[in-house]
């Protein structure tokens, strides 16, 4: 989980390469008006956030043996509702300053998500709690890094 551009797609590969199980995107599963929103700039609302969630909660119930997703899990509410489909999940919060993620977004234009929305996910991230399962790990440690602590800890 975190912000667009925190390297979840990446991490969530790394992990589910690791591991030997599925892995999907959670952008793969935004219903079209969604991604016309984010590119068109407009910051999407929980309104709109509910049917991708629960698209995204149902894949992870369809995966309860073994499966990564890569997925923003901005609110405490939105990983509830994920939770709720699937207990188990754990989560992995990818935690960067908008310095370090504003230059990544600048890095990849193809993305449909542009970088002027950043300051709207930070305004909405609710960073993972102490009494959430998961772990939270600073983006500026390598993938493997990453991945190692969230499998120790």
């Amino acid at each position: 989980m975190g912000v667009s551009g925190s390297g979840k797609s990446t991490v969530g590969s790394a992990l589910a390469q690791r591991l030997g199980v599925p892995f999907v995107d959670a952008d793969h599963l935004h219903p079209p008006s969604n991604v016309a929103k984010m590119a068109a700039g407009q910051p999407l609302n929980d309104d709109d956030r509910h049917p991708w969630l629960q698209r995204v909660g149902e894949w992870l119930a369809g995966h309860r043996d073994g499966g990564v997703m890569s997925c923003s899990a901005l609110k405490r509410a939105y990983r509830d509702q994920l939770r709720a489909h699937c207990s188990r999940t754990e989560f992995l919060y990818l935690s960067g300053s908008p310095q370090q993620i504003g230059a990544r977004l600048a890095a990849r234009p193809d993305h449909f998500m542009p970088a002027a929305l950043l300051r709207s996910q930070f305004d909405a991230l609710e960073p993972l709690g102490d009494d959430e399962p998961g772990v939270t790990v600073d983006i500026g440690r390598s993938v493997d890094a990453i991945v190692d602590t969230f499998l120790t800890s």
